[in-house]
């Protein structure tokens, strides 16, 4: 893709149309659009060519009349400022215009009041350029996927040769709790009734994965195959399966989403905590009381919150799968499937923050990091964000802190510290993301006397139970707790990927490791231990 500015979007301009099949893309910011017709560039013809005549050749208007349409090129965008003191006399956009509509080249021209040739008039719309060149970057990059067979059009076409079969991949089992996990060769059974088989292509490690590995998670079972955060294409569906289709991609969901008419949790615009397959998930099988894997001896394997992609297939039940675009890179895409947004989604959709108002976040893991963003977003005036290593707050201010704090440091409880020292009364909405139940309470305890709000994101440890002063609730704090970040997978997941794909919701900053192979989790592992980890996503 290319674009510039002024000459340089002349440039970017007379580069695409000189020689289209070498772009994907092309836009300006206020292009000088017909050279050969303008002063600036009559002259500098006439001294670096000798002739204007000589510079026909380069000018894009030209250009476009005598080569366009270019069917390379959807659409072009442009953007022009009304208060550019160059606009009538050198910049010309007009002629450009007029040479798209007649060789009928899609062109977007948009005009902007108010605007003039600075700098800041690039910035203000930046944004949109960056989108526009992005979305057409990831359909030239899946195209090449296509072409080169790497993508499930390639791989499995529109009916798997193992539909129906087992299939025989590489898994790391969970054996035991504080134990590494073990490389094994697995069979993969064919997707039952209302079940999906899918191809794991990228799986980022979460510490929920680490919580039960150790030992701490109340419903953890072993042997099983961790994993429940990744991006997928579908391999084979079972009987009566009409949502996803062999070659679809989709995010595996721990928390699905029947969408049945008698489910009143997935009717309900108050939660997303469908149960249809709550009790079956816990026991580690499918729907139907089984599991879909097995070892080299025929030994059944657990599932893990009904995804279990620390394999290279895993087999889903059709509720949990979320279906995106293809074109959203599933090594990046897979972040949606837990902690990114369970975080975003505390905010926006269980706490529902306001404009200008203020949030207090403790930890500063994905999760953390996340709450400070989507706060970011909806418009929060100050965010608070606290932990004990400060070697996190720079990631915290760039997505949007106003203030760190290393709770270690103080010599007064956190909570006093906010609510007497830094705040009159409190924060707005404070958020827990270390799963520490007296954190938890300092949390509770720092929001804003008569409204403040505190929600629980993390996931204590086995038996660990909260406490605090009735009196903290008398005086009109709500405590509140969030699973997924409120949003309904099937139907917000998607959209989640879109904002991503539309450059309106970043995520690249939360992938701070990257392997290759099933076989390097364990090494991820290690990394998310490191401290300086926040997702290290695993590629198969």
């Amino acid at each position: 893709s290319v674009f510039g500015h002024s000459m340089g979007g002349h440039g970017a301009l007379k580069l695409a149309f000189s020689d289209p099949d070498a772009w994907v893309s092309v836009s300006a910011f206020s292009p000088v659009s017909n050279p050969t017709e303008c002063p600036w560039g009559v002259n500098a013809f006439k001294s670096y060519l000798g002739t204007v005549e000589a510079g026909k050749s380069h000018d894009a208007t030209l250009l476009l009349q005598s080569r366009g349409p270019f069917p390379q090129f959807d659409d072009i965008l442009i953007d022009q400022g009304l208060s550019d003191q160059f606009l009538e006399e050198q910049l010309k956009p007009s002629s450009l215009s007029s040479a798209a509509a007649e060789v009928g080249q899609k062109m977007t021209l948009r005009h902007h009041a108010g605007h003039d040739h600075s700098y800041y008039f690039i910035s203000s719309f930046i944004d949109d350029h960056i989108a526009f060149h992005a979305k057409r970057l990831r359909a030239a990059q899946g195209a090449q996927r296509v072409a080169a067979g790497l993508t499930v059009g390639g791989e499995f076409g529109t009916k798997s040769e193992h539909e129906g079969k087992p299939i025989t991949c590489q898994a790391m089992v969970a054996r035991g709790a504080k134990q590494p996990l073990s490389l094994e060769t697995i069979t993969v059974a064919p997707p039952q009734a209302g079940e999906v088989r899918v191809k794991v292509v990228a799986n980022a490690l979460c510490h929920t994965d680490i919580y039960t590995l150790d030992g701490f998670d109340p419903e953890g079972l072993f042997p099983s195959i961790l994993g429940h955060e990744a991006g997928c294409i579908v391999e084979s569906v079972g009987e009566g399966v009409n949502s996803v289709q062999p070659g679809d991609h989709v995010i595996p969901c721990y928390t699905p989403q029947c969408n049945r008419p008698n489910c009143i949790f997935c009717m309900s615009p108050k939660t997303n905590l469908c149960p249809t397959i709550r009790s079956t998930q816990g026991q580690g099988v499918m729907p139907d009381g089984t599991t879909r894997f097995s070892d080299t001896d025929g030994k059944p394997i657990s599932h893990f919150m009904g995804c279990s992609t620390m394999a290279e297939y895993t087999v889903l039940a059709e509720i949990s799968c979320a279906k995106i675009d293809k074109e959203a890179p599933l090594e990046k895409a897979c972040l949606f499937g837990c902690g990114v947004s369970t975080g975003l989604g505390a905010v926006w959709n269980t706490c529902k923050v306001e404009i200008d108002s203020s949030v207090a976040v403790f930890g500063l893991g994905a999760v953390g990091l996340a709450v400070i963003q989507g706060a970011k977003m909806a418009g929060a005036s100050r965010i608070i964000a606290i932990d004990i290593n400060p070697s996190k707050f720079p990631a915290a201010i760039k997505l949007g802190a106003t203030d760190c704090v290393d709770s270690s440091a103080l010599d007064i409880p956190i909570q006093q510290h906010i609510a007497t020292q830094m705040t009159p009364w409190g924060v707005d909405y404070s958020f827990d993301c270390t799963g520490n139940t007296d954190v938890m309470r300092a949390a509770l305890e720092c929001a804003h006397r008569g409204w403040g709000t505190s929600c629980v994101i993390g996931v204590a440890a086995a038996g660990h139970e909260l406490s605090t002063r009735p009196f903290q609730l008398v005086t009109g704090r709500v405590w509140k707790g969030t699973a997924f970040g409120g949003f309904k997978s099937r139907t917000d997941v998607p959209k989640l990927v879109t904002r991503m794909m539309n450059g309106e919701l970043p995520i690249d900053h939360y992938i701070t490791h990257t392997f290759d192979g099933v076989d390097k989790t364990n090494q991820a592992i290690e990394a998310l231990h490191s401290g300086d980890c926040l997702r290290a996503v695993v590629q198969y």
